[in-house]
């Protein structure tokens, strides 16, 4: 599984299927920005993290320009990956609160990471086609995993989820409703877990909180041990 796992990250990071994205990750890693001056930016597709035999899987957006973009490590290197980080280490998917580098020693434990688009979007928008061009790596990285639950973290990763889930017969009604903490059922078992995003524009509104989305882990938490 790990061999399968690596080889499938190994294809992510190649990808060169949105030209739109290419040049503008690119762009970003050669200009960068005053505070990482210093910093050299990966400049990639961002492959997926965690754990190759995980049974929750995140389902982001796309990597932040200055963040994951800068890094190589899904939300690492910017305040939503505070956020999550601490999160996942308080309901025990991860050995510590903190995500700063990639060799920072950080593990998540029958966790994993990906996201609807690896590669960072301009306004963090990636366009409908583009989001397309990434699915077959969606479902290539739900395939390696004896998952149990999926926490999609804003409404773009919910619809992408329940898309991938008709696709494979475990959902065939109306579209669910996303909502903080809500709690869908497929019929392979797995349960739909929704959070909003910890994007700074929710988190310093007070939209998200972080008794919020540690009630969302709970929840995944709960359907890992009841497993």
């Amino acid at each position: 599984m790990q061999a399968r796992w690596n080889a499938l990250n190994r294809k992510i990071v190649d990808c060169r299927r949105c030209p739109r994205l290419r040049e503008h990750c690119l762009k970003v890693a050669s200009e960068k920005r005053r505070a990482y001056l210093a910093s050299e930016y990966w400049g990639l597709p961002v492959p997926n993290f965690g754990d190759p035999q995980a049974r929750v899987l995140i389902v982001g957006l796309a990597p932040a320009a200055h963040g994951a973009n800068r890094t190589g490590r899904m939300f690492t290197g910017d305040r939503s990956g505070e956020w999550l980080y601490r999160a996942l280490f308080k309901a025990g998917f991860a050995n510590r609160p903190r995500s700063e580098s990639r060799d920072d020693g950080l593990r998540l434990i029958d966790c994993a990471i990906t996201a609807t688009c690896h590669c960072a979007p301009p306004g963090n928008k990636p366009l409908p086609h583009e989001i397309v061009n990434c699915r077959d790596w969606f479902q290539s990285t739900i395939d390696v995993f004896p998952l149990r639950a999926f926490v999609a973290l804003g409404q773009i990763a919910w619809r992408a989820v329940v898309d991938e889930s008709r696709r494979r017969g475990w959902w065939d009604e109306k579209l669910p409703k996303f909502g903080h903490a809500a709690l869908v059922r497929l019929r392979n078992g797995c349960a739909l877990i929704g959070s909003y995003h910890p994007s700074q524009q929710n988190t310093f509104t007070g939209k998200l909180t972080e008794p919020m989305l540690d009630r969302v882990f709970a929840i995944a938490r709960k359907e890992v041990d009841a497993a």
